[in-house]
């Protein structure tokens, strides 16, 4: 079957990975080259080089690069840095000028000049229209103002999270995944919002990280409120359930104590059933949005 070469391409740090083709050309992880993108040509790092995919697996054919980048477009890449730079002053001059409640959070030039991309955060809709017609007058360019959420702004701000590390998604997260209260519960995780939610003010996205996991435990392992036999045979009641080390605390029907054992050690009668009710989802209500 016909493979064909490709390359892996990130514009931002810890942004999404596109694919191109090589067209021939000898690339290696860490060169920059210049490729055409649906927002102009763009100016990317080569994130993965020298890889092979089946060509009926393609949806649609890969985009040849144009070149590595030379000296000339590293310079181009510098000038563009440092006009984002003072566009972002500008901005937010110009901002404090219209009185619009909006916070400005960063902004990207394309590499061919041709566009100004400026992304803000707002609590409620922003009319910009007249923002719009002042940064085109001082920039002589195409000017576009995007309005992005809460993890979008952690991702571009960075920082620390309450783990002491810096923050998943400026770091190696190329896109946010689903991440949900459902997640938490499964983990036996306390559904404070406090300690649920990272500096964006969501879940946090390492939740994700060991989700399946806990699932995959979860179906073999007897859930709080399930009949089981134990060994000696008698019946019991599960009230504590240790997931990762598959250790359960059983009220027997016929004693009042209670007895710790590992869950092979039992028999499953009747599963209990996780379920999340109003009081518990009534705290971290609203943590699961963008």
């Amino acid at each position: 079957m016909a493979t064909v070469n490709y390359i892996g391409v990130r514009f931002k740090k810890a942004g999404k990975i596109y694919y191109f083709s090589p067209n021939g050309l000898t690339v290696s992880s860490g060169d920059k080259v210049i490729v055409e993108t649906v927002r102009g040509v763009e100016c990317g790092d080569v994130v993965l080089a020298d890889r092979e995919i089946e060509e009926e697996s393609l949806g649609t054919p890969l985009k040849p690069i144009i070149r590595i980048a030379d000296k000339k477009d590293l310079e181009q890449v510098e000038k563009n840095r440092r006009k984002e730079a003072e566009a972002f002053s500008i901005c937010k001059e110009k901002i404090r000028k219209h009185g619009l409640k909006m916070d400005l959070v960063d902004v990207e030039c394309t590499f061919d000049n041709n566009k100004l991309l400026f992304y803000f955060t707002a609590k409620n809709r922003v009319d910009f229209r007249e923002l719009v017609k002042d940064l085109a007058g001082v920039f002589h360019t195409r000017i576009e103002l995007r309005q992005i959420g809460v993890r979008d702004e952690a991702k571009m701000l960075g920082g620390l999270g309450i783990c002491g590390q810096p923050f998943c998604c400026s770091r190696f997260l190329g896109e946010f995944q689903p991440v949900s209260v459902k997640m938490a519960k499964e983990q036996s995780l306390s559904l404070n919002p406090t300690k649920l939610s990272g500096s964006c003010g969501r879940l946090m996205c390492c939740l994700k990280y060991e989700s399946e996991a806990y699932i995959d435990l979860l179906k073999t392992t007897p859930k709080a409120g399930a009949i089981v036999k134990l060994a000696d045979g008698n019946k019991g009641t599960v009230i504590d359930v240790n997931l990762l080390t598959g250790i359960l605390k059983v009220k027997p029907d016929k004693a009042d104590n209670i007895v710790t054992v590992k869950k092979d050690e039992v028999e499953l009668i009747k599963d209990g059933v996780m379920k999340l009710d109003k009081n518990e989802l009534r705290a971290p209500k609203g943590l699961e949005g963008k």
